[in-house]
């Protein structure tokens, strides 16, 4: 085998260095300006190519012609004073070269400095934050997150999220500074990554993090395999840190929640999101106004729940405590057992419990003078008797069956639900009290809305296509089913009970011509509860309780079964109202404005309880219940 020569030895090592980068290059460009300055120098020494010099003066040394020629590498106009046309040849080589390693020089620079921004842009820096929110995947539910969160630190002072998600850093940053605008004392800081990665996890700092919130990626096949394995990646990773961490995520599929506990490790909660969206779906169907209700509860921008001390509240029962409040509603006791929600109205509080509050913001909750209810005015109306009912149900996703199961919860025997969907029949379960048709045929169609007496039906709901279709696409479906039944209901002079379910929250402005009960906007439900419990690990319990058919749920009921109709009374006189039924009012709805929306849709939850007012038919109380 043949010895490199010195010509590919030389190679080798000028590939190396320049391989090393900018300081490297920078350097070897110094060494070869040095030796390109030494050797004119030592020209003009050699051969005597000195300027003219006066009688009697030193010629210079070859020190002094090697600063001067330094000079002329990096100031061209220096040779302008040159004399001696000898002298002035070897100064204008070096002239020139001093211009080609000057502009080598500032293109190298130039070089480094777009590679850096380069870098930088493509956000693979470490985070060095701590105490901040942080996100992990990207979906479109990431913007109503972002925007809760930044609500939410409004009392914090200056804080910080950070979002790490497998896209492009600028796309992201584009699409927030878009969507969300201006974000007040919250910076948001965004990096690329994959988040199951864990070198790439270490880049957004979870070990110093406040709270973490995985997101389930939007067009996987199996997006809770992806929201596992990147909590696997947080809980047992090596560098993780001592203490728990602060954990909140998503999972479409029940069958998975249990490897995702497993994976948790006591220190995630989860959101199981199609059972949410489908037990709201059906309570709203039910009881029109509900969806407000809950989004007035989940968001940051209104009345949200809390947990307060309060000590001279001990030895009080817990309608008591109810009356001790002026602006804010009591729902509940937290004890060290547990979570009480809507307990009996003699529970006592006991030492070392908080009550849990509805309240503006927690430096409102205060105490005030017990509240005077006015019993005459509380009616003894009875609830009328369950009878049985028609759902109809337009349109299909993986939630109908979570949906029909629950539906057949609060039906009463003999009950029936038609599902009209263009899709293949699927397998039903058998109910008790509910028997479910099924027709394949397409929603927007006006001629099968025709076939289908819509009018003979109770309620119906129009589900969207989420599984199978885009966003938008899947809400154009539903907004042209929507406009169809408008139609058919100002034929018939009638008023039909309609829920419809939409993904975009941006769609539901549009929907609203269609003059629907309500709107179940899915992705903004699932972001606005992520939202609460990254602040507040504590809300976990308190929401399982509220989204669960066990136990007390939230409900509007008519006003005329608390108070009677066309008296003026304060909201004391409808917490008397409601204690007599076992329950807790913390709202009501008025009719007039169930379609305005500048009003909140006629809801008001945690009401001023000395105002008075006269309640109408039509009219809701808000109630937590057990049935």
């Amino acid at each position: 085998m043949n010895k490199p020569g010195f010509t590919e030895r030389f190679r080798y090592w000028f590939d190396n260095v320049m391989s090393k980068g900018t300081v490297a290059i920078m350097g070897l460009l110094a060494l070869a300006s040095l030796a390109f300055i030494a050797v004119v120098a030592a020209i003009v020494v050699v051969f005597q190519l000195f300027p003219p010099m006066e009688d009697g003066a030193d010629k210079p040394d070859f020190g002094e012609i090697i600063w001067g020629n330094l000079m002329r590498t990096l100031d061209s106009g220096t040779m302008g004073g040159d004399e001696g046309w000898a002298f002035r040849w070897p100064m204008l080589v070096v002239t020139v070269g001093g211009v080609i390693i000057v502009a080598s020089l500032i293109g190298i620079i130039s070089s480094a400095f777009d590679s850096k921004v380069e870098e930088l842009r493509k956000g693979r820096s470490k985070v060095l934050e701590k105490d901040h929110t942080l996100v992990l995947g990207w979906s479109n539910k990431v913007f109503p997150i972002l925007s809760e969160v930044c609500i939410a630190n409004e009392s914090r002072g200056r804080s910080v999220i950070v979002v790490l998600a497998d896209r492009d850093k600028v796309e992201m940053e584009d699409e927030i500074r878009a969507k969300l605008g201006k974000t007040g004392k919250t910076r948001i800081i965004v990096r690329s990554g994959d988040p199951m990665d864990l070198t790439d996890l270490a880049l957004a700092n979870p070990n110093t993090a406040r709270s973490i919130i995985l997101l389930a990626p939007e067009g996987e096949e199996d997006p809770d395999s992806v929201v596992i394995k990147t909590a696997l990646a947080i809980t047992n990773n090596s560098s993780r840190k001592d203490g728990e961490y602060h954990i909140v995520g998503e999972i479409q599929d029940p069958a998975n929640l249990e490897a995702a506990n497993l994976v948790g490790r006591h220190e995630a909660d989860w959101v199981l999101a199609g059972d949410l969206i489908s037990r709201i779906t059906v309570q709203t169907s039910r009881q029109s106004g509900l969806s407000v209700v809950y989004t007035e509860l989940l968001d940051f921008d209104g009345d949200e729940i809390y947990f307060t001390d309060q000590p001279t509240l001990v030895g009080k029962t817990y309608f008591e405590t109810q009356l001790a409040f002026a602006e804010s509603t009591v729902i509940g006791i937290s004890t060290p057992d547990g979570v009480l929600i809507n307990p009996a109205p003699d529970t006592m509080v006991e030492e070392g419990s908080r009550l849990i509050v509805i309240a503006e913001d927690d430096s409102l909750i205060r105490l005030a003078g017990e509240g005077i209810v006015d019993p005459q005015h509380v009616s003894t109306k009875k609830d009328p008797k369950p009878a049985a009912e028609q759902t109809l149900i337009l349109g299909y996703n993986s939630g109908l069956h979570t949906m029909l199961r629950e539906l057949a919860e609060y039906v009463a025997p003999g009950s029936k639900a038609l599902v009209v969907a263009d899709v293949e029949k699927p397998q039903f379960a058998e109910f008790e009290n509910l028997s479910v048709e099924f027709i394949r045929a397409d929603a927007t169609s006006r001629a099968t809305l025709a076939a289908i007496p819509v009018v003979d039906f109770a309620h119906i709901i129009v589900l969207a296509y989420k599984d199978t279709m885009k966003a938008q696409r899947a809400d154009a479906k539903t907004l042209i089913t929507l406009l169809h039944l408008r139609d058919i209901a100002d034929e018939s002079d009638l008023d039909l009970n309609i829920v419809s379910e939409m993904i975009d929250d941006r769609n539901r402005e549009l929907a609203e011509v269609t003059r629907a009960d309500d709107f179940i906007v899915s992705d903004k439900l699932i972001s606005l509860m992520l939202s609460q419990l990254s602040e507040d690990k504590s809300l976990a319990e308190v929401f399982a309780t509220l989204f669960s058919s066990v136990g007390s749920e939230i409900y509007l009921r008519a006003a005329d079964l608390y108070v009677v109709p066309g008296t003026e009374v304060d909201f004391y006189t409808v917490l008397e109202a409601a204690r007599r039924r076992g329950e807790t009012a913390i709202g009501y709805r008025l009719a007039a404005d169930s379609r305005n929306g500048d009003a909140d849709y006629g809801v008001t939850v945690n009401p001023r309880k000395a105002r008075r007012l006269s309640f109408l038919p039509g009219d809701k109380i808000i109630v937590l219940a057990e049935d």
